[in-house]
């Protein structure tokens, strides 16, 4: 029986649903998370697949670990917790090329490319959705880029190490690039709240309340003239003939 399991690399604890899967088999749950965690050091920070295929009649098993996905790769690369959650305009991180031939090489054999290349174009693809930059580039930039051979030379010699003043460079960008999109975050923060404050303030003001500064005015008593009208002088009585 195979028992499939989306673990911490090297960190796999007992839990109610490793319990659910794992108790009912008969073999010994604190055994497997150990050989599991040991099979998965290397992953470490990672979200990591892994099966462990069970003999229900020996109780005896295998531990099978496969490659993290590819955003998991990419987050750990950069150390984040998750993607943009609106890649098209805010940013996460800013990874180098060279890392990109890195995972690509890790993946290719789980992915469906014909070539590293291809395999390359897939995990700039993961980086688009994450909102991830590459060499200080929009991500979709580096698909044309390489279609257009400007990474021949990083693919076909399989360079998967930037040198350590381009990683200054990206990092020194990336930070420019996020105290900018901070502060246009705060500005639409402040703005939403100021709409919001107004919207509160009218809906609060009573029904045909006169406004800020506005004189009253005076209720008039039935038949009388209105405020400024001129009174009509009496006519004298008509004498008797």
């Amino acid at each position: 029986m195979i028992v499939k399991l989306i673990v911490d690399g090297g960190d796999m604890k007992p839990g109610p649903a490793v319990a659910q899967q794992i108790g009912p088999l008969g073999i010994n749950m604190g055994k497997v998370i150990a050989d599991v965690n040991a099979a998965t050091s290397g992953f470490k920070g990672t979200k990591v697949p892994v099966e462990v295929d069970v003999d229900p009649k020996t109780k005896n098993y295998k531990i099978k670990v496969f490659s993290p996905p590819t955003a998991e790769l990419i987050k750990k690369e950069l150390g984040l917790d998750k993607g943009s959650g609106a890649a098209g305009a805010y940013k996460v991180g800013n990874i180098a090329f060279e890392r990109i031939v890195d995972i690509a090489k890790t993946k290719q054999s789980g992915l469906l490319a014909k070539d590293l290349r291809n395999a390359i174009k897939l995990i700039v693809g993961t980086c688009v959705s994450l909102g991830v930059l590459i060499d200080n580039k929009p991500a979709k930039d580096i698909e044309k880029d390489i279609d257009s051979g400007v990474y021949d030379k990083e693919i076909k010699q399989e360079i998967t190490q930037p040198s350590a003043e381009k990683i200054k460079q990206l990092k020194e960008f990336y930070t420019a690039v996020k105290e900018k999109q901070d502060k246009e975050q705060k500005a639409i923060a402040e703005a939403k709240a100021a709409e919001e404050a107004a919207k509160a303030a009218a809906a609060t003001a009573a029904p045909g309340a006169p406004a800020a500064g506005a004189t009253p005015a005076a209720t008039a008593a039935p038949g009388a003239p209105a405020a400024g009208a001129k009174k009509e002088e009496a006519k004298p009585a008509a004498k008797k003939k």
